[in-house]
C-alpha cells in the first residue's frame, strides 16, 4: 500500500527537561506525517483535499506506540508512514521512526473518513473508490 517518508529535525521546544522528545510531540509528528502521506497520495495539500473530497476531516479513533530509543534536540529523524489497512470508512497507518537508520519508535493509528450532516455533526462516510485506489498504490 502507499508509503511515504517524512524527515523531521527535533527542535528544542519538542524536548522535556531531560533533553529528550516529550512523548506527546511524537504523536504530533505522526499526525503531520499522515497528512503528508495523504497529500502525496492525492497530489494536493491537505486544505485542498479536504475541500476536493468534501470531508470534515480524518479523526483518529485508535493510536499507540512502542518507544524503543529516545531522540534529542538536533537529531534528524525519518518517519516512514504506510497505509496498512482500508476499511469501509476507515484506514490504518503504521509509522516507523528511524534515528540514524535504526528503529526508535513503532506506532500505529486508525482514522475515519468523516463528513458533516445537515446539523453540522460529523459522521463516518465510505472511502471513495478513487481514494481506495490511491491509498492501495505501492
Amino acid at each position: 500500500m502507499f508509503t511515504r517518508t517524512t524527515q523531521v529535525e527535533i527542535q528544542f521546544g519538542d524536548c522535556d527537561p531531560a533533553g529528550i522528545v516529550y512523548y506527546p510531540n511524537y504523536f504530533r509528528f505522526f499526525d503531520n506525517a499522515t497528512a503528508a502521506l495523504l497529500s502525496a497520495a492525492f497530489a494536493m495539500h491537505k486544505r485542498n483535499w479536504l475541500e476536493h473530497f468534501g470531508i470534515a476531516g480524518i479523526p483518529m479513533v485508535d493510536t499507540g506506540a512502542r518507544f524503543i530509543k529516545p531522540s534529542r534536540f538536533g537529531d534528524v529523524v525519518d518517519i516512514r508512514s504506510e497505509i496498512t489497512e482500508l476499511g469501509r470508512s476507515s484506514f490504518s497507518v503504521r509509522h516507523t521512526l528511524l534515528r540514524d537508520g535504526e528503529v526508535a519508535i513503532e506506532a500505529h493509528e486508525k482514522r475515519v473518513w468523516v463528513v458533516r450532516n445537515e446539523a453540522g455533526d460529523i459522521r463516518s462516510a465510505p472511502l471513495p473508490e478513487d481514494v481506495r485506489r490511491l491509498l492501495s498504490a505501492s
